[in-house]
């Protein structure tokens, strides 16, 4: 890469700037540096490099960089920034004792380079992993494939062989289906002789009542899990920004989605198949966008986050128009504490959740932190920096109970927190598996199992009696097993894929995208679906449902339900990919008593606005009798927008400025 940009002003005399820029060289700091100092007469500015060991052992070999006056390239390993410098612009004159009184510019800038520079680009946290895994060889050729979009990532070292995924169906997974703890089990007679499990035919059975009691039961609720919702949307709730996450409460009356216009829209959703909009709340001083948002178990309050140290708390009740109340999560009776990745106090809050009794709210930062903040107080009772990096999950594992504590860090592990035993405030187990970073946990409730998200494109089942105890977990290092790529930017290489050797995961889901942004993943409700699957998000557009024994359920397919239904605006087509429509799932909610899926995505031209979409199991028929009919476009406060339909059903694109503002004047 390469600088031609012009020099700030003020600071220093620039006599020769103006020659600079009409000579169309490149000005660097450095030089200017020089060029003020080029009459100073102390020995500040002495250099010769000392020769090294190895050169004077071997003097055919290459000679340092900086060795070279006239090498025009900074070396940063393979980034290079080259610089324009003038023919005059090389070693300068010598003292008595011979030594130069003045460097170049390039030997300057390739001195911090070897020094400070290079090491602000390179990766401290990886090690090489087990022997056998790894192969040292690299291929010059796939330079950019290794580094990612911009070059800045840290080389990912080779495995030899194909990628070793874990067996599917689990075999662990199949003893879980069949435990009865997710899920009613299905018929051994009906499995046996091969019969085709129609919805029809369960409910036949189940109005004959010719079973038992116990068995009447089971059948109805084996009914109850196997009504995936579809893909086609019953409803289309469009944003002027991009959606992050979406929840149903415990008991199904309420909705809440968080967009990045930092506005955390409610609804009433008592009538799962019909919402009511409810009320708006802001954050007034967001940072990028809404991170999370949690609601109290009575349904009275929300608390949502930012990428700011303060969690607002806002009532429900729309006739309540208040302000939020600031819960500032960095105050302790001895100040502030926590530092952003600028260094200035406070830190971002990925991830927040209320206790089961509504009293604390669990909070997971990007100071490395879980935090415990107790609502009646008004501060923080607990504060563990443990995780070697953000944590981005958190949440309770017993909704009983406030003492069992899970947190997902991008130091790739799931530590769980047992609050009656922290006096060396220490974690009471790891789980161990994952290679990238976590994007999310959540619990069954049952303090038992959890589920996780990962960047390395998998989701996994834990079993809290299989956690690494603390000991076993201090002998190694959890974060040295992963290929450092970017999520945000790069595609997974999945030839790189290797489980980790200390894997104590009970079961592995493979086949959605965990890219771009923190995929978010749940069990799936005992009321509506019987607990028997796990789902998550993913970036191509589609919420991925999976058995346990890590087999796929069915998909929802976000993007095609949503195809075009947005206008686009053609004075946007300059850009290439302008005329791309995405979607990324980023969160979806279960209805916990109806077969009904809420998603909220990125979604429209580009993944440039969000949607909430509403799916519920309808046999997968394309149409519905009843009213209103699949696939109505609404704008936020769930007003029909008819133009939004009209768009889909014809792939419209608005020619003119004044179709697009009328469009925009109907929203």
């Amino acid at each position: 890469m390469s600088s031609s940009t012009s020099p700030p002003a003020g600071g220093g005399d620039r006599r020769d700037d103006s020659r600079q820029r009409a000579s169309g060289d490149t000005w660097h700091p450095a030089r200017a540096w020089l060029e003020d100092h080029e009459g100073d007469e102390d020995d500040d500015m002495e250099f010769e490099p000392e020769p090294e060991a190895d050169e004077e052992e071997n003097p055919d070999d290459d000679e340092e960089v900086f060795d070279d006056p006239s090498d025009p390239e900074l070396h940063l390993g393979n980034i290079h920034i080259e610089f324009a410098m003038d023919e005059n612009d090389q070693i300068g004159g010598r003292n008595q004792a011979g030594r130069p009184t003045r460097v170049s510019t390039t030997q300057l800038l390739n001195i911090l380079a070897s020094g400070g520079l290079r090491q602000m680009f390179s990766y401290h946290g990886f090690t090489p992993s087990p022997a056998g895994i790894i192969d040292d060889s690299y291929d010059d050729d796939d330079d950019e494939a290794e580094f990612g979009i911009l070059g800045l990532g840290r080389r990912v070292p080779r495995r030899r062989g194909p990628p070793q995924y874990p067996k599917v169906p689990s075999d662990e997974g199949m003893k879980l289906m069949r435990s009865g703890t997710f899920g009613a089990d299905s018929n051994y007679t009906d499995e046996r002789m091969k019969r085709k499990k129609s919805f029809a035919a369960n409910i036949m059975w189940r109005e004959l009542g010719i079973h038992g009691n116990g068995l009447q039961r089971s059948k109805v609720r084996s009914i109850a899990q196997d009504l995936i919702p579809g893909t086609p949307a019953d409803k289309i709730i469009h944003y002027d920004a991009k959606c992050y996450s979406g929840q149903f409460s415990d008991d199904g009356n309420f909705f809440f989605s968080c967009a990045q216009d930092f506005k955390v829209r409610m609804y009433d959703t008592s009538n799962p198949y019909e919402w009511k909009y409810y009320k708006t709340v802001d954050y007034p001083f967001g940072s990028w966008t809404i991170t999370d948002a949690t609601l109290s178990p009575d349904n009275r309050f929300l608390a949502y986050s930012s990428l700011r140290d303060l969690i607002c708390l806002a009532p429900t009740d729309p006739a309540d128009s208040s302000d939020p109340t600031v819960l500032d999560l960095s105050y302790t009776p001895t100040g502030r504490v926590g530092h952003d990745i600028f260094g200035r106090s406070g830190f971002a809050v990925w991830s927040v959740r209320f206790s089961g009794d509504g009293r604390e709210i669990v909070a997971g930062t990007g100071d490395h932190s879980v935090i415990v903040y107790d609502l009646e107080t008004r501060q923080s009772v607990l504060r563990i920096r443990n995780h070697e990096d953000d944590v981005n999950a958190v949440c309770f594992g017993d909704t009983s109970s406030p003492h069992i504590l899970y947190s997902g860090s991008d130091d790739s592990t799931v530590r769980v927190w047992d609050r009656r035993s922290m006096g060396d405030r220490r974690e009471a187990g790891v789980f161990v598996g994952h290679t990238e970073g976590l994007t999310y946990v959540d619990s069954n409730g049952d303090g038992r199992y959890v589920i996780s998200n990962s960047k390395d494109q998998t989701m996994k089942l834990w079993d809290l009696r299989k956690m690494m105890s603390t000991a076993k977990f201090d002998t190694f290092q959890a974060a040295s097993y992963g290929t450092g790529f970017d999520y945000r930017f790069d595609p997974y290489p999945e030839d790189f894929y290797y489980p980790h050797p200390h894997d104590c995961s009970v079961v592995t889901f493979r086949g959605h995208k965990v890219l771009r942004t923190l995929i978010r993943c749940h069990f799936s409700p005992p009321g509506s679906s019987d607990s028997r699957y796990v789902y998550s998000g993913s970036e191509d557009g589609k919420i991925f449902v999976y058995n346990l024994d890590a087999t796929l359920a069915g998909t929802i397919d976000v993007r095609k339900a949503t195809h075009y239904s947005r206008p686009h605006r053609r004075r946007n087509q300059a850009v290439s990919y302008a005329d791309d429509w995405k979607t990324c799932v980023r969160d979806a909610s279960w209805h916990p008593n109806a077969p009904v899926m809420a998603a909220t995505s990125w979604n429209g031209w580009n993944c440039s606005t969000g949607t909430c979409t509403l799916h519920s199991w309808n046999n997968n028929s394309l149409r519905d009798e009843g009213d209103p009919p699949i696939g109505e476009c609404y704008d936020s406060q769930l007003k029909a927008v008819p133009e939004l339909k009209e768009a889909a059903e014809n792939e419209q694109y608005l020619d003119n400025e004044a179709e697009w503002d009328a469009w925009e004047a109907a929203l």
